[in-house]
């Protein structure tokens, strides 16, 4: 086994370190989801943090590490019996994100069950991590139903498996720690909420800093044992101090006023729910005990509100984690300080003076690197806060370049009349306020990723059928198993009233849910978008189409056209949030070319075909349907858009048109497109949920029409 990193040696990362301490001091603390961008010492921390844990008092030969003094009464491997005792190293367990739920909460034998009448567990992730800790790297990437019972488990501190009529329960109480990089995506509020702390992660931009995190780490790699060695002092310091803590931590009284700050900024921020409240009321509590105090202080609950707070903070997906300390200094000083002179006690921060420097170091260290400055909180570090939040901006001027509306029956301008190719950009103007959209989806039944936008073959969802099993057996199609296992009962020797089964008789239940797609847009920012103030309106309804995006697990790519050319201004992406501020930030000028933006993502679909098969499609054209410009291609504009419109329609990608088009003269060239690409057009007024009831059945008839049968 290599030698750890050493947790001590990560330097700087102040919060962090708290927080993952605080964790071990008091497992009730709820865990610790760290948010940063890569290379910042996140899963660094995180398995360094094993080494300083107490070692483990287990009976013998449980595979559910139950406690000597205390065992689990429901064990599945007991009874056990009472003085015998052993002793192992605390554990630390490792989730992989394309886990199933099987390997998670255990399995259980089937087979055996029916035939046999006995419950053959086999014990996963959740009982191995018993009284340790449960690392989930990129937790935002799991899917829903594993984080579900994953923080249902957590909460609980059991686990609860049941096949077809048989349960098994076991103990389950561990330290829960989730890392994510936002860019690739966030995780729901209502999950965010069930981790206890948040910490937010960022690579030091000092230099000097930086030079120590890579000294350090090339250290380590030249000889790992021998630094590990220089460490292990501070190592054994901070380890006593966590057994010293825990001990204290029963004896620390947390009394009313403390409670009454608490209450005061959980209700100061509007933090919906009480579980707030609790988690800041025991991370006050651990704080306490881990300076060597028996007394909350307001300090402790400041330093609480900075870990629990920020990330209950958000209401939508656009939001960014943050507290406003200036705020939370408001609420703290209405309350006086009236306690006595505190005695001297031990250094609150947990990292010692190290061989390598004389106070405290630059940020980061160990495999991942980097790190904060100390000192810096969640509110430092947090996302910029996306577009919606901006100012308005002045009205853009208008330019004679600029590409300007037809007159009434006038055709658009062809290359050669229209002026320059490149328009000037005209500054970004602010969203509208969002709206709940109708649902698109992509039409028949897929095999992509769990989700709640198209219909599809999934592990979670209504029984349709059943089928042989294709590997491990999870969910039983108990009728179908019984009909095909009757017909043999003489023939296999059955005396009792039992049935035999054997394997080949067993079923999987065929199931169908909702599975996430990738919806594609692409937003025409021409110069013809920004006439009349329309971008505003254009860019609240993207914004729109994104969180309902998100709120059904789909992944988001965005795609610009404007000038001569087209940009992928967002790879497909989990990250919704990212897509929202691309999107704000969206300038408009130029000419308008459309079939280069629908090369584009024919071009991003292909490859993204290749990448993630299972996923299907949906591409969002936001435009007017005016085709101005070429590009490098050369030609008819609005042939060209035609033609590549056909070729997406005859490739079997579901489409939308959001026609932008506005005034009291409509030539319906969005509509034209709708009809090349073999979906519906929507005006911006028709996305809204309370209009158009039948455009989600529009989608599906023009895309499985006998046409577009034909073309595929």
């Amino acid at each position: 086994m290599s030698t750890p990193y050493p947790f001590t040696a990560v330097v700087g990362q102040t919060d962090l370190r708290l927080a993952l301490l605080l964790n071990a001091v008091s497992p009730a603390v709820g865990g610790v989801l760290v948010r940063g961008e890569k290379g910042t010492a996140k899963s660094t921390a995180v398995r360094a943090l094993t080494a300083l844990l107490p070692q483990v008092d287990v009976v013998p030969g449980c595979r559910f590490s139950c406690a000597p003094a205390a065992p689990d009464p429901g064990c599945p491997d007991g009874p056990h019996e009472a003085g015998t005792a052993a002793e192992r190293p605390a554990r630390m367990v490792e989730l992989p994100v394309g886990a199933s739920e099987d390997r998670l909460v255990g399995a259980l034998d089937i087979e055996r069950a029916l035939a046999e009448g006995v419950k053959a567990f086999e014990p996963g992730l959740l009982a191995d991590a018993h009284r340790g800790i449960l690392y989930v790297d990129e937790v935002n990437l799991l899917h829903d139903h594993l984080v579900d019972v994953l923080l249902d488990a957590a909460a609980m501190g059991a686990s609860y498996v049941e096949r077809e009529g048989v349960s098994v329960r076991h103990a389950a109480r561990f330290l829960l720690v989730g890392t994510m990089n936002p860019e690739e995506g966030e995780l729901r509020p209502q999950l965010l909420d069930r981790f206890g702390l948040t910490v937010e992660v960022a690579a030091s931009r000092e230099p000097e800093q930086r030079v120590e995190v890579v000294r350090r780490r090339l250290a380590y790699e030249d000889d790992p044992a021998a630094f590990a060695t220089r460490w292990a002092a501070d190592e054994a310091e901070v380890r006593e101090r966590v057994v010293a803590a825990r001990a204290l931590l029963p004896r620390v009284v947390l009394g009313d006023r403390a409670l009454l700050m608490i209450a005061a900024t959980c209700a100061g921020f509007e933090v919906d729910g009480m579980r707030a409240d609790i988690v800041m009321a025991r991370t006050a509590t651990a704080l306490a005990a881990w300076a060597g105090r028996t007394a909350v202080r307001k300090e402790d609950v400041r330093q609480a509100a900075l870990l629990a707070l920020p990330h209950r903070r958000r209401r939508n997906p656009f939001d960014a984690p943050g507290l406003d300390e200036d705020r939370l200094d408001e609420i703290l000083d209405r309350f006086e300080d009236d306690e006595p002179e505190p005695e001297p006690e031990p250094d609150p921060d947990p990292e010692p003076q190290g061989p390598d420097d004389g106070g405290d170091g630059p940020d980061g260290g160990g495999p991942d690197g980097g790190g904060t400055p100390e000192g810096n909180g969640p509110e430092d570090t947090a996302e910029e806060p996306p577009a919606p939040e901006a100012a308005p901006e002045a009205e853009p001027e208008r330019h004679p370049e600029r590409e300007p509306e037809p007159a009434r029956g006038e055709a658009p301008p062809s290359p050669e009349s229209a002026g320059p190719q490149e328009g000037p950009l005209q500054a970004a103007v602010p969203a509208a306020d969002p709206f709940r959209t109708r649902m698109f989806s992509v039409p028949g039944l897929g095999d992509g990723a769990a989700g709640r936008r198209s219909r599809a073959r999934t592990a979670h969802g209504r029984t349709v059928g059943a089928q042989r099993p294709r590997g491990q057996l999870t969910k039983l199609h108990l009728a179908a198993t019984v009909h095909a296992a009757a017909p043999h009962q003489r023939a296999r020797g059955r005396s009792g009233p039992g049935l035999v089964v054997r394997k080949d008789d067993l079923r999987q239940a065929s199931r169908e849910g909702r599975e996430g797609n990738l919806v594609l847009f692409v937003v025409d920012a021409s110069g013809s978008m920004a006439a009349r103030q329309r971008m505003g309106a254009v860019k609240g309804a993207v914004l729109s189409l994104l969180l309902d995006a998100y709120q059904r697990r789909d992944k988001v790519g965005l795609i610009t056209f404007r000038g001569a050319a087209a940009e992928l201004a967002l790879p497909p992406t989990s990250s919704v949030d990212a897509a929202a501020a691309r999107m704000e930030k969206l300038p408009t000028g130029g000419r308008t070319p459309l079939a280069a933006g629908l090369l584009k993502a024919r071009e991003v679909l292909r490859v993204e075909k290749l990448r993630d098969p299972s996923r299907r499609p949906l591409l969002v054209v936001v435009t007017d349907g005016r085709a101005t410009s070429a590009g490098a291609v050369g030609g008819d504009p609005r042939a060209l858009a035609a033609r590549s419109a056909r070729l997406l329609h005859a490739e079997g990608v579901a489409s939308v048109v959001v026609d932008c088009e506005s005034g009291h003269v409509r030539l319906g060239l969005a509509a034209a497109l709708a009809a090349d690409l073999g979906g519906p057009a929507v005006t911006l007024d028709g996305l809204r949920a309370d209009a158009l009831a039948g455009l989600v059945k529009n989608v599906r008839t023009s895309v499985s029409s006998p046409s577009h049968r034909k073309a595929a």
